[in-house]
């Protein structure tokens, strides 16, 4: 009798889920786009005719994490003790995107460095080495660090730093290629002289050769084809912000959260409170105090004098390492103390010059610093206090500039998915 049962159970499962096989959707989409235009009635992929790829989904790229996209407050929670008023909290809703898990290594700019020693020119090369003299100081004995941080063995994963806004920028364009070719080496048969160029001939060359590269060639698969991945590049302030956050560790039933966070983790302290062996352990790299990096010897609080390696803490709800500490990191925005009353509530962005313009700032009287080369980081470093931790915190610096305290992550957009 009881076998009778289960048998008849089982069959009951298995109709279900033949009936759930054989139901197509009802309306096409953008993977099942159907075989005719729902427009013309036109059949697609015809010789000479309009070609309509198969496509699969949105492929996540190399170390790349997907962010779901969502409403959040956006802004300082922490008391603005450098009395800036530059970040105030208001509602801000993004769309989903990818982001680098980690911040860039040494190792994988040193893979840009080769590969750009390969084939682009002496100047481009030269304008994309690192500044390794970020470390020297001459009160304090750093010079191993100016020598050996960047491309010693030990240092592999530990982030790159000297590296400008401009430097992050052009990186993010080559590895955009550099990705691109690898998936195009993987989707079939080749012409020769396909795929995408990595040759920079020198900066003023840099919008033609982009040009040329995200141009479809006959033997290069098409932003269409689905093949391709869109461009990396650097998140916006208010994406880096969103994905540090990382709320969507708090939330329950329906849109409800049961907190905000000041840091990238549950609580106002920057210690470990889950009981256990790594009880009251630091979660980031940060300096605790005046002369304070790491704590004493045997019971190092953070684990780092300086940098740590890029997956050397826990990551936040996200997956994303780092997100407070280690570096800071560059972000797409250039820097207006106003921008949290201007920009827009949809994925908001400060671009150069947009509606409060550098000339209303009287930089050439030395009355200000702001201009449309001022960049935003954020994320605190191994050099900063606590109060840096925050991801609502914001400081500026020159997009030429760099120092040991700042690095970088590329972000992607990401579509036709939610989770």
């Amino acid at each position: 009798m009881i076998q009778k049962y289960h048998l008849q159970r089982a069959a009951y499962v298995l109709l279900a889920m033949t009936a759930l096989a054989s139901c197509k959707p009802k309306h096409p989409t953008s993977v099942q786009p159907g075989k005719t235009s729902t427009a013309t009635g036109i059949a697609y992929n015809q010789k000479d005719g309009f070609q309509v790829k198969k496509f699969a989904g949105q492929k996540a790229g190399p170390n790349l994490v997907f962010i779901e996209g969502g409403r959040f407050t956006m802004g300082a929670l922490e008391e603005d003790v450098m009395n800036s008023r530059d970040n105030k909290e208001r509602t801000v809703s993004i769309q989903s995107f990818y982001m680098d898990e980690t911040e860039m290594a040494n190792v994988h700019y040193l893979e840009y460095l080769n590969a750009i020693q390969r084939d682009s020119s002496e100047e481009v090369v030269k304008a994309a080495l690192p500044d390794t003299t970020v470390w020297s100081n001459p009160l304090s004995f750093n010079d191993s660090y100016v020598t050996q941080y960047l491309r010693y063995p030990a240092f592999r994963y530990y982030p790159v730093v000297g590296v400008s806004w401009v430097q992050a920028t052009d990186y993010a364009t080559w590895r955009s290629n550099a990705v691109n070719n690898e998936l195009i080496k993987g989707s079939g048969p080749k012409k020769k002289g396909g795929g995408f160029s990595l040759k920079r001939k020198s900066k003023k060359a840099d919008d033609a050769a982009l040009a040329e590269a995200t141009t479809a060639a006959p033997s290069r698969p098409s932003l269409e084809s689905g093949t391709i991945l869109p461009d990396y590049r650097l998140p916006t302030e208010a994406e880096w912000e969103y994905a540090a956050k990382a709320l969507i560790g708090t939330q329950y039933m329906d849109e409800n959260q049961i907190n905000q966070r000041i840091y990238p983790w549950d609580g106002s302290s920057v210690r470990n409170p889950k009981k256990g062996r790594k009880q009251g352990q630091m979660l980031a790299n940060f300096k605790r105090g005046r002369g304070d990096y790491a704590g004493i010897a045997g019971r190092s609080n953070d684990g780092a004098i300086i940098t740590a390696e890029i997956y050397a803490y826990p990551a936040n709800d996200f997956g994303l390492y780092n997100m407070a500490g280690n570096v800071n990191e560059w972000v797409m925005d250039v820097y207006r103390p106003l921008s949290y009353q201007d920009v827009s509530d949809l994925n908001p962005v400060r671009r150069n010059g947009y509606v409060d313009d550098s000339k209303n700032y009287d930089s050439k009287n030395k009355q200000s610093l702001i201009d449309d080369k001022l960049r935003v980081y954020k994320g605190g470093s191994w050099n900063d206090v606590a109060y840096w931790l925050s991801p609502g915190t914001r400081r500026f610096l020159d997009q030429d500039s760099a120092t040991a305290m700042i690095g970088f992550r590329c972000a992607m957009i990401g579509v036709g998915r939610n989770k």
